[in-house]
């Protein structure tokens, strides 16, 4: 139910599905010199793991986030509350709604770039799927904590006005030593730099240990207070 509430949303498939596929297929094929490469084939390869943190991002901490508070606003938590679900069914529908989407955007985003010239190997992609997987941890984390904590009015600004910040912040670690060295490990300390960096580590058969530490770190926060502070009503 909770994925088919979340794919029938328009609002919640522009933001996890239009604006990431849209932006890799602009960054790939608009002539726009970006420093990245000049083929399709080589900006897929540098754009992918960025976009696939664009497309977690969306939809585990920003669209999760409104979902929640506005389902608190209008009572539909506390009415599931009152079902025999228990409270830990409820919290594992949701996240079990949001692996799904983005498994589904995992694919679609690589058939992208496949299409356009990315070729990770085997192992490349055994890792970002566990790297995604950890991400996506991270980012849930994160969206309960926002969305199960403040008004929905508060939570749909304040979602969108991270979202920007994250892409901004995440873009850093794309630029590499085209920014200054401290903005860059500014950048990998914050979710969606680590993310980026450890995904596009992982397409190349690496682990960034220090990217997944910082992923981990900030989903155990963020879950512990999530747990803490969380409201159904």
């Amino acid at each position: 139910m909770e994925l088919t509430l979340l794919l029938r949303n328009g609002e919640q498939l522009l933001l996890t599905m239009f604006i990431p596929i849209t932006l890799l297929i602009g960054l790939c094929l608009l002539p726009v010199d970006t420093g990245l490469g000049t083929s399709a084939a080589e900006r897929a390869t540098t754009f992918v793991p960025a976009i696939m943190t664009v497309a977690v991002m969306s939809t585990a901490f920003t669209g999760q986030a409104i979902a929640v508070g506005f389902d608190r606003r209008y009572g539909a938590l506390k009415r599931l509350g009152a079902t025999p679900i228990p409270r830990w069914g409820i919290i594992a529908g949701k996240s079990i709604a949001v692996v799904l989407v983005v498994a589904l955007q995992a694919l679609i985003i690589g058939a992208i770039g496949l299409a356009f010239g990315w070729r990770p190997g085997p192992l490349g992609l055994l890792l970002g799927v566990v790297i995604i997987a950890v991400g996506t941890a991270t980012f849930s984390a994160l969206g309960l904590l926002l969305g199960g904590t403040l008004k929905a009015e508060v939570v749909l600004a304040l979602a969108n006005l991270l979202w920007f910040a994250m892409v901004g912040i995440g873009s850093l670690v794309v630029m590499g030593d085209r920014v200054p060295a401290a903005a860059h490990w500014i950048a990998r300390c914050v979710p969606s730099g680590a993310l980026t960096e450890a995904l596009d580590q992982a397409t190349h058969g690496s682990v960034d240990f220090f990217g997944v530490g910082v992923l981990l770190a900030w989903a155990a926060v963020a879950a512990v207070l999530a747990v803490r502070w969380f409201r159904f009503q």
